[in-house]
């Protein structure tokens, strides 16, 4: 089904709705388009396919263009995300060319006839150039940006500095050397999405068993993308920890998004690691209802992510009353307040983050508290309405 505006006044109060209304009702008949590079797999997709809807729902006539890639680009592409976040690259010539290549061919067969264009992360970036611009454009970044590879954020500055505002996830992503006005917007979940709405316990039983999850031990589980950010191999280690001290079951959900040639050779790797463990399950699935099921019965959910754009599978979490125990990196700090909504640990201390789940497993009132806190907490600053009055605002600020 989908969502209307009208849909979350039950959720967020007539408060919220009627300043979206009134927000929008300045920009009404404004034309937007979304530019990203995959249509699912990863938070900017997911963020895209309610925020798309919603705008249009509220008068805002908005578009989603897909940006269509080799796979020799978008192997390309994965190795600006990681130099992004900190990783080496090797700058050679022949990347840049098959990189702006795409973009430019693009380009060519998508019109842009639009009063604003919003390009999302670096796939899209070079677009900006083959256009004889004629309206504002934004560029939505939603990677961790803290300590870019220099070679690499000196190239892509490049393009950077054509656009007409950057956004950011977090205060400390924004950048001193860029001259472009930066914003900072939250990434959020849609409470209504398949995902996110509330489950029956027969619906949740349902799905478990489909997919191969017993009843009867507590489940520890991570849900994300096979990427080496994620640290899927590290959370395995912790929970080598925990079994010690706790008999439970650890569950490794994931995906791999279609602009991400690295996640099956991760995937793979974990299988081959986890193969001699015991009460390990780890599942290669897109399915929306299997996340929400796990996430609503899990007893602890983690998230160790060495760099960490924001990381939405803590907010739902939260969003789902679950303690949550997870690195101190990126954007996870502005949702977890340790002690309170959840525990911080430093991304590669093991022994912090088995001591922390152990703590929760053994400590259930403790785990309940931290629920509800995180609870309210994404109610009031992590939920989709959030994110459209944000782009309401910045639409207003450009047309005003």
């Amino acid at each position: 089904m989908i969502s209307s505006i009208d849909d979350y006044r039950s959720i967020v109060g007539d408060e919220v709705i009627h300043t979206i209304f009134r927000k929008a009702g300045k920009v009404a008949h404004k034309h937007i388009v979304h530019i990203n590079s995959t249509f699912q797999g990863g938070g900017v997709a997911e963020i895209l396919a309610s925020l798309v809807s919603l705008m249009n729902d509220v008068g805002i006539f908005t578009g989603w263009r897909i940006l269509h890639g080799s796979p020799d680009f978008f192997s390309i592409t994965k190795k600006f995300h990681n130099a992004l976040q900190g990783g080496n690259v090797n700058l050679t010539s022949i990347k840049k060319e098959l990189y702006t290549d795409y973009n430019e061919y693009f380009s060519r067969f998508t019109h842009l006839n639009h009063d604003l264009v919003i390009v999302h992360d670096p796939q899209p970036l070079p677009m900006i150039k083959y256009y004889r611009k004629r309206q504002p454009w934004i560029w939505r970044c939603h990677v961790d940006l803290s300590n870019p590879n220099p070679a690499l954020w000196e190239y892509l500055k490049s393009f950077i500095i054509r656009y007409d505002m950057v956004i950011v996830s977090n205060e400390s992503f924004k950048k001193n050397d860029l001259p472009v006005p930066q914003r900072v917007h939250y990434p959020c979940i849609d409470p209504l999405s398949a995902k996110n709405k509330p489950l029956d316990k027969n619906t949740i039983k349902k799905y478990l068993n489909k997919f191969g999850i017993p009843n009867g031990k507590p489940i520890i589980t991570q849900i994300s993308r096979f990427d080496k950010w994620k640290d899927p191999e590290g959370v395995l280690k912790i929970f080598e920890l925990v079994k010690k001290e706790v008999d439970c079951r650890l569950v490794l959900c994931g995906n791999l998004a279609a602009d991400d040639p690295e996640g099956g050779v991760i995937y793979q790797r974990v299988l081959q690691k986890a193969k001699n463990m015991k009460d390990v399950i780890i599942i290669l699935e897109e399915n929306n209802i299997l996340v929400n099921a796990l996430q609503s019965t899990a007893s602890v959910v983690i998230q160790k992510s060495l760099r960490e754009g924001f990381g939405l599978t803590v907010t739902e979490a939260l969003w789902k009353r679950r303690p949550v125990v997870a690195s101190n990196a990126g954007g996870i700090p502005l949702q977890i307040i340790d002690g309170k909504t959840g525990f911080l640990v430093k991304p590669n201390d093991l022994e912090g983050f088995a001591s922390k789940i152990i703590k929760l497993l053994k400590e259930p009132e403790l785990a309940h508290e931290l629920g509800e806190n995180g609870r309210a907490h994404v109610k009031e600053n992590f939920l989709i309405t959030r994110s459209l009055l944000d782009y309401l605002e910045v639409i207003q600020e450009f047309f005003d």
